[in-house]
């Protein structure tokens, strides 16, 4: 067995020329730690931030997630040979990540599966899932007829909670910087799509009753800070807004004062992906099988929308830092 492999390591922080291909010794898995041999990674925003050094946490050889097959299990809770995903559990952030030939991933956040989705296309799927998954059900605790508000909804992480949403029986409104994506979020199952932009509510100006503004029982923001206060704003008292994206950027609400610009009475939460495996928001509870077999039997199109060779992996970041993609990009080996 090779103990080395090839890998590709932040060698300083900037842009994608930085990424550079190297041989680095193969990692050796502990007992609560599969090997998982890597046949393709999704690329996420936090990667680009960390290779500019604008994250809290990076490890030179980036990557939050993976797919591949088990190649080696110490402690025997995954089976030698199993397809699986990978997603967190540190990985990219205070362990190595999966932009390499194999990946040390702790056990609670390996997921087996049975499938035959072609790698790349089950590569676009762990972590938008497993977070939308967890955003709606675990923290949103979203019911069936309930109005839920996406913003961002043509990201990768929106059109998941999208789907998953729709599929709950939730009544979602979409919203989304694109006017030519309108379309194809109410095929999606989208009963009403606006235009993404601050102060929303303004276009929600015909659906008011009285002085009172349409109002959500749920809401999901991913644009982030920008329109943080905002989205609180925009559900009712008793409802929950939870912010779990930055596609607005990371610049933080300037001036914040809760007792002034926060409603009274609407649950304001936040996610961040890199719980997902811990005790508290295990994967055990996300029911991954049944997505895969919904995107294999053709209900849901989560295609990624560009495949890049692992060779080509600064044409990928470039794609990356273009905000461009229009879904998910993945790399394959």
């Amino acid at each position: 067995m090779p103990s080395t492999m090839n890998a590709i390591v932040i060698g300083k922080f900037g842009g994608p020329e930085v990424l550079e291909y190297k041989t680095v010794p193969k990692p050796t898995p502990e007992h609560g730690q599969a090997l998982i041999n890597v046949k393709a990674f999704g690329l996420n925003h936090a990667e680009m931030h960390m290779r500019r050094g604008e994250w809290d946490e990076w490890n030179p050889i980036s990557g939050l997630e993976c797919v591949g097959i088990v190649e080696a299990c110490p402690g025997g809770e995954i089976q030698v040979g199993s397809k699986v995903v990978g997603v967190m559990g540190g990985m990219g952030r205070n362990r190595p990540g999966g932009y390499g030939g194999f990946v040390n991933v702790p056990v609670t956040n390996v997921i087996p599966l049975e499938t035959k989705l072609p790698w790349e296309q089950l590569a676009a799927l762990p972590e938008v899932y497993c977070t939308a998954w967890s955003c709606l059900f675990t923290v949103l605790d979203l019911q069936a007829g309930e109005k839920l508000l996406i913003r961002g909804a043509t990201s990768t992480l929106g059109q998941a909670a999208l789907n998953l949403a729709v599929n709950a029986g939730a009544k979602v409104t979409a919203t989304t910087r694109r006017e030519d994506r309108f379309e194809i979020l109410k095929k999606m199952g989208a009963v009403d799509v606006k235009r993404e932009q601050s102060e929303l509510n303004n276009q929600f100006a015909t659906a008011s009753t009285g002085s009172n503004p349409l109002r959500f029982d749920k809401t999901l923001n991913l644009i982030g800070n920008r329109v943080l206060l905002e989205s609180i704003r925009l559900t009712r008292p008793g409802g929950r807004m939870l912010q779990a994206g930055w596609l607005g950027g990371l610049e933080p609400v300037a001036d914040f004062n809760p007792m002034i610009q926060m409603e009274s009475g609407v649950h304001f939460s936040l996610f961040h992906s890199k719980v997902l495996g811990n005790p508290d928001f295990p994967l055990s509870g996300i029911p991954m099988q049944d997505i895969v077999r919904k995107i294999e039997n053709g209900e849901w199109d989560a295609k990624p929308t560009h495949v890049f060779d692992f060779k080509d992996i600064h044409d990928a970041h470039r794609m990356l830092d273009s905000h461009a993609a229009g879904g998910k990009i993945v790399v394959k080996h």
